[in-house]
């Protein structure tokens, strides 16, 4: 959200004559009509956090209500956003995530904020890149804002969302860095079933444009890790026909990202988890 300040002051000094004076009334109704035509005085901050929430809440309850959703109505609320990215990571050579994530968390607009949050992520690379990973609370939509530098000033350089992405699943995304150098992440979508549901992509942000590489299956009784190893997923392999919660046989996957490519390097069976007891 770009706000506009202006400010004007007039400074009138020495004798008014008369026929100066008689030409006020045309100045003044002149000056009159500017703030019209520029547009309406900006809001505070305080103002705009205010706008911000509301405009998430709606986004939220729009699609539990399963009404029509708008790109441009996301979009104002990420723009806003952007805003806020753009002035922490300009601020400083070195931006502090935390107290940045800190900052974001107040803009929550639900207590407690179910589902609802906003955190910037380092990507890597040099200069770094970074990430905003957006759920817009219980419900509703997700989105990623990467932001990079370009000559020496942070924008928004490119977005991930359902609008432009037409099969990302944005629902209570996670985000997960797993080469810094190549500046490469897994977004995680779902899981927060209670069997843990829950669909992975792997990206590519190349300085300039995000770059889909790889996307799985809703995986049952899923979970992740990335290391130096690379990214890990176990999920259930093979599920009970007649009981489609429990599951008869664990898999695990490596995958890594190699000359450009991204590639399941390993592939292993487990043992079944048996449900616990209720």
């Amino acid at each position: 959200m770009n706000n506009h300040f202006f400010k004007w002051r007039m400074k009138i000094s020495g004798t008014i004559s008369s026929a100066s004076a008689s030409r006020f009334p045309t100045i003044f109704a002149f000056l009159a009509l500017l703030p019209a035509s520029f547009g309406p005085l900006a809001q505070s901050p305080a103002d705009g956090a205010m706008e911000f929430k509301a405009a998430a809440a709606a986004l939220s309850a729009a699609r539990l209500n399963g009404d029509a959703e708008s790109e441009a109505r996301q979009e104002k609320g990420l723009a806003y956003l952007d805003s806020v990215a753009a002035s922490i990571l300009n601020g400083s050579p070195s931006p502090d995530l935390e107290t940045a994530n800190q900052r974001l968390a107040a803009l929550v607009s639900h207590t407690p904020p179910v589902g609802e949050n906003y955190r910037l992520i380092k990507l890597g690379g040099a200069p770094a890149s970074y990430a905003m990973v957006v759920n817009f609370g219980l419900g509703g939509p997700a989105a990623v804002r990467i932001y990079a530098a370009a000559g020496g000033h942070y924008g928004m350089a490119a977005r991930i969302d359902h609008f432009s992405q037409k099969d990302f699943y944005d629902s209570d995304i996670e985000l997960v860095p797993v080469s810094l150098s190549d500046q490469v992440f897994v977004t995680v979508g779902g899981r927060t079933d209670d069997l843990s549901t829950g669909m992975f992509a792997a990206w590519h942000f190349d300085g300039h444009q995000v770059v889909p590489l790889w996307n799985s299956d809703l995986l049952q009784q899923s979970n992740y890790e990335a290391d130096a190893g690379g990214f890990h997923i176990t999920y259930c392999g093979q599920t009970d026909e007649n009981r489609p919660s429990e599951c008869l046989k664990m898999a695990r996957d490596l995958y890594r990202y190699q000359n450009g490519e991204w590639k399941r390097a390993e592939s292993a069976e487990l043992p079944a988890v048996k449900p616990a007891a209720k």
